[in-house]
């Protein structure tokens, strides 16, 4: 077993594999005060770690951002990030996540991160569940929601990969409609397929998750609890859930995918600016 540890304070570093090695003593512990030597090792080197246990605040890249370049690479890496803020700590519990662990680090709670099962999430109540990772699916009530076109599916997987942006005909017909030139008859075809998805979430009482504004449509973003929403908003067991697969079956999302590597560029810059500029 491979095990990879990362905080940029040296003393809290070596404390940390310590902790690990005692924890699980026939694991290979290497210790890492920044990010990028971790991942050349990763990226370049071809080495997968089993599990990382990683601090949350690092210059250069926040761990979050560096976590996802860590299952990009390698999906069944188990992620476990180390924190000393009471903040992460408490969000972290209030939504029953596993996956956090407060410094300093103690052998019983690394073997406990590393021998339990990562949990399902629970859904929330009133959201429509949507799963992004691999395939996407549409559930409500933990059970299956019924489409009677792909196309229509299809729209709204659209809609939830805009995040709540505003989309126009026009952008929706080039995703789902590759080939339509004619854009008066791609126009209709779009109409219908609104028409059916409010019909379709209507039955379930979720019509009100639409958007609609001059011949323009979007999604309530905050109305949606899917997997990818989770990652984006530091949910570690969203972050453990991906795979390096994002809406496989459609064609658009390998651009889309490709959003992730500048939503982590973005957060490496935010990382490397002095905290008063980010205040």
């Amino acid at each position: 077993m491979i095990i990879f540890a990362l905080d940029d304070e040296m003393l809290l570093l070596q404390s940390a594999q310590r902790v690990i090695q005692e924890a699980v003593p026939q694991a290979d512990v290497r210790a890492f005060s920044r990010a990028k030597d971790a991942l050349e090792q990763i990226e370049t080197e071809g080495v997968c770690p089993d599990a990382v246990f990683c601090d949350i605040e690092m210059p250069g890249m926040d761990g979050l951002a560096f976590a996802v370049r860590v299952k990009e690479a390698c999906p069944n890496t188990r992620i476990i990030f180390v924190t000393g803020y009471t903040e992460y700590a408490v969000e972290a519990y209030r939504m029953h996540v596993h996956g956090y662990v407060m410094k300093p680090l103690k052998p019983e709670r690394v073997r406990e991160e590393l021998e339990n099962s990562i949990p399902e999430p629970v859904p929330v109540e009133g959201k429509l569940q949507v799963r992004c990772f691999g395939y996407f699916e549409v559930y409500w009530a933990n059970e299956p929601l019924t489409f009677a076109r792909s196309k229509t599916k299809e729209l709204l997987a659209f809609l939830i990969d805009r995040e709540g942006a505003i989309c126009t005909a026009e952008e929706i017909l080039t995703a789902l409609w590759e080939d339509e030139l004619d854009l008066k008859k791609g126009k209709d075809r779009i109409r219908h397929l609104i028409q059916d998805l409010k019909r379709t979430l209507s039955q379930i009482g979720m019509e009100q998750i639409l958007i609609r504004r001059s011949g323009r449509l979007a999604i309530r973003r905050e109305s949606i609890d899917c997997d990818y929403y989770r990652m984006l908003d530091g949910d570690v067991a969203a972050v453990n859930a991906y795979y390096g697969e994002y809406m496989n079956q459609y064609s658009w999302a390998e651009i889309s995918h490709g959003r992730l590597s500048h939503w982590i560029r973005t957060k490496e810059a935010d990382s490397a600016m002095p905290s008063k500029q980010r205040s």
